[in-house]
């Protein structure tokens, strides 16, 4: 009898990041965090995502936090756990292309603040929106990790994927994951592409989906099977829905088998039950509504990914406008298919779904054109996986040329004179990246913070040059 190979499965928990991204439009504030990391350090999770993605956006925007204050204190709790990221590559954590070396200064900070492993993805897969980010990963130390936006259309073949694969190992990655942001891959294609990607590459591959559509957790058992190394999971408070698999349950599905992670449910439920009092809030106050709880297997139809769900949620219920919701779930694909079928994922999934939310809301496909849209369709996020029509690009951009080289090759470098724009704010070197990002925002975050600081020690306040950046 064949001696069975151990290989365990090794886990990265999202509740810190995408799993409350998911379900609460990342709302969940640091001090609902702190209690709960020493145990979480003890679990021996391979990972934990704790920052990137809309975290930092949410942290200014809303909850007046600092996302840098909040990297360095889950730093310091996680003594023995690595911490994660998502990076949007040329992106960077915004919503626009910015120059390589804003590109390079971010990397270098956020590693320097605490984070082990950089997942980078660009929302239409164009490899040359991620290598400034790589080299500048492997330069201060970081593992870079390149996601592949899993989406499905007649170009996103097998062979698309291995070959994709191919080319991220080559570009000196250390891990390849596969990014399913809508609950698109369905078990036995997982199968399939875990052993299409093992079979080009030499690299780890780790899986990450959402539970959208129902089906993530048999896509993690068969994906497991046939070779991959890891699995994103939340913890059961914050899990399923349009977040991932619950990490409990899949710690117990294979217990017992040659993929056995090892961790303890004891652990696990230590965890848990910090976590539910959260979730029975949001529920109360209705920050988690049910349209992100649940499982609709439309979701292969609509290609929605969660975080996208629950922003289309909150603008339509700000609108009053909720009775249209499925009106603009079953636009959203006809919009993807103008634009080129870009994987639903930031940014091309709050372009393809504010589109689409307008052409409903409208009366009127295209009467109101957002500015994003003419972005894309122009090329200054890349090239989409699809030539877009001719038809489409007259309609959106006019007789605007398309943009055919990398985007980021246009733009001038920009962190000085990001420095000298909001010089009046900065107490820490990090701001200018805040800045950078999110301009306006930052502005009212920094006033905030300059206020906050004041009532400590009314020392601190400038009695001159009160003349803002704008």
């Amino acid at each position: 009898m064949a001696e069975v190979v151990k290989r365990p499965v090794l886990i990265t928990d999202t509740i810190l990041r995408d799993a409350h991204q998911s379900l609460i439009a990342t709302r969940m504030k640091t001090e609902s965090m702190i209690p709960i990391i020493e145990t979480m350090d003890q679990v021996g999770y391979h990972s934990v995502e704790c920052w990137g993605g809309a975290t930092f956006d949410s942290c200014i925007r809303f909850l007046k936090e600092d996302p840098w204050d909040r990297l360095r204190t889950l730093r310091k709790g996680f003594k023995n756990t690595k911490l994660q990221m998502l990076l949007r590559g040329q992106n960077l954590l915004g919503y626009r292309h910015y120059a390589d070396d804003m590109v390079e200064y971010f990397v270098q900070k956020s590693i320097a603040n605490g984070i082990d492993i950089i997942r980078i993805f660009d929302a239409l897969n164009d490899l040359r929106n991620v290598q400034t980010s790589i080299d500048a990963t492997k330069k201060e130390g970081g593992h870079a990790q390149i996601a592949i936006s899993y989406t499905l259309s007649a170009v996103h073949t097998l062979e698309f994927y291995a070959k994709t694969a191919k080319r991220i190992e080559e570009m000196g990655a250390d891990s390849i994951c596969i990014k399913d942001m809508a609950g698109l891959l369905v078990p036995y294609a997982a199968t399939e592409l875990v052993t299409a990607l093992k079979e080009t590459v030499k690299l780890p591959i780790q899986l990450h989906a959402h539970y959208t559509s129902g089906v993530a957790g048999m896509t993690y058992l068969k994906g497991v099977e046939a070779g991959a190394d890891i699995i994103d999971t939340a913890m059961s408070p914050f899990s399923m829905g349009s977040s991932q698999p619950a990490t409990e349950v899949m710690v117990e599905t294979f217990k017992g088998t040659p993929y056995d992670s090892g961790l303890s449910q004891e652990l696990l439920a230590e965890v848990a039950d910090h976590f539910r009092p959260l979730r029975d809030e949001s529920i109360a106050s209705g920050l988690m509504n049910d349209k992100v709880m649940g499982v609709d297997i439309k979701a292969l139809l609509y290609q929605v990914p969660g975080g996208m769900l629950s922003n289309l949620v909150s603008q339509l219920q700000k609108q009053n406008q909720m009775s249209k919701y499925y009106d603009v779930l079953k636009e959203i694909p006809k919009v993807r298919a103008d634009f080129g079928f870009p994987p639903l994922v930031t940014p091309s999934s709050q372009i393809v779904g504010s589109q689409a939310l307008f052409n409903i809301l409208g009366g009127e496909r295209y009467k109101m054109i957002t500015k994003e849209s003419k972005a894309l369709v122009k090329g200054e996020y890349g090239t989409t996986p699809v030539q877009i029509s001719q038809e489409i690009i007259k309609k959106i951009i006019g007789d605007e040329k398309q943009i055919t080289c990398r985007p980021a090759d246009l733009l001038k470098p920009e962190l000085k004179a990001n420095e000298a724009e909001m010089k009046r704010f900065q107490i820490q070197d990090e701001d200018v990246l805040t800045y950078a990002m999110f301009p306006q925002v930052a502005r009212e975050f920094f006033e905030y913070r300059e206020a906050q600081m004041t009532k400590i020690d009314p020392s601190l306040a400038d009695k001159e040059n009160k003349v803002y950046p704008v």
